[in-house]
Parts: structure tokens; sequence; C-alpha cells
């Protein structure tokens, strides 16, 4: 018999589907068909989760961690700033040089978000595959399938290209950048994760 939905879930969900809602009417009345596209992904990333839930079990700060993801990320879409939205603005001119811009928004966004994913990514090796909690390999797996979900971020952006005529997704030095920080993003994750998680028990 399948578990009821905590309160904690609920929470997430609620407030989850709620920025959805506000900004699909932002996106909706300003015509900005890009990010409608996006909210289209994130209501199938969101439901992809709550189906997996029962299995994965992932626990409320995970699931807070992933619904601030997807608010940033509408955010970054949907607030203008200047002649470009969010997304295009640097927050801390770091360094330029040609098309090589950093710091960008978007940039902490892919850092925060692969992050995200690759701890997302050792909960459920660690879950499933007990054997490996504390060993080498699940740090290495949680990043290395983190950065190949990044890559299909990009596939998904490309695919926003393809469709429409103007976009804020940038050409290959954005989305060589993109690629660099989230591995980045879920390197740094993996180093905290190491750091801060108890260590298994020893076997009696």
């Amino acid at each position: 018999m399948p578990k009821k939905i905590t309160r904690s879930e609920w929470a997430v969900l609620a407030a989850t589907l709620a920025y959805i809602a506000v900004f699909g009417a932002v996106f909706m009345s300003t015509g900005n068909r890009e990010f409608l596209w996006y909210i289209i992904t994130l209501l199938i990333l969101v439901a992809l989760v709550g189906v997996g839930q029962r299995k994965a079990v992932f626990p409320p700060a995970i699931l807070w961690s992933l619904s601030l993801w997807g608010f940033v990320h509408m955010v970054g879409g949907g607030m203008p700033v200047g002649e470009t939205v969010l997304y295009g603005h640097v927050i801390l001119p770091v360094f330029q040089s040609g098309e090589i811009v950093f710091l960008r928004y978007d940039q902490l966004v892919h850092f925060y978000g692969f992050g995200i994913t690759a701890w997302l990514l050792w909960h459920l090796l660690r879950r499933h595959f007990p054997e490996m909690e504390g060993s080498m390999s699940i740090y290495v797996f949680a990043v290395l399938g983190s950065m190949g979900l990044g890559a299909v971020n990009e596939m998904i952006e490309f695919a926003a290209v393809v469709m429409f005529p103007q976009t804020n997704v940038g050409g290959y030095v954005n989305t060589a950048l993109d690629l660099v920080f989230n591995a980045g993003g879920a390197i740094t994750a993996m180093v905290i994760v190491a750091i801060a998680a108890p260590a298994p028990a020893k076997p009696r």
C-alpha cells in the first residue's frame, strides 16, 4: 500500500506549483514562449520527482533545494534587468574577455542546480546501493551523473533555440561555460557531502 504524502511534501509541492502558476501567467502576458517551454519541462520534472518519491524517499532538504532551483530559474527568465533579463546580468564582473564573461546570474544557477543534482544522485546511490556508501565511487558517479544531466539540460536549451527565434540561451561559449559551472557545482557538492555525511557504520 503506497505511503501517504507527508506534510512537508505537500508544502514543497504547493510552493512549487504556486510559483509556477505565477511565472506562467507572467510569461504568457509578456509573450515569453521560451520560458513557457521551460515551465512545461519543470512540470514534467515535478511529476517525475513526485512519482519516484515513494521509492527514492528524498528528504525535505533535497525537495526544497530542488524547488528553490526551479524558482531561481523562473526568476532569471522573468525579472527584467536593463535591456535583458536577470539571466543575462553580470552579478560580479570577475573576468571578461570577448564572449567569456563571469560571474553571471545564470552561471550561479548552473553551479547551484547541478550541485543539488549531484546531491540527489548521491542520495539515490546511497539508498539503493548501500554497499557504495563511504566509497570514492559513490561521489565520482554522482558527479559524472550530474554532469551528464547537465548535458541533457543543454540539449533542452538547444531545443529552445531551434523552436524560438529569440532566446537568452547564448552560443557555444555560453554552453561551454554552463558545462564548466555544472561540473564545479557537482564537485563542490560532493566535497561538502563527503565532509558532512556521517561515516558508514562498521560491521560487527
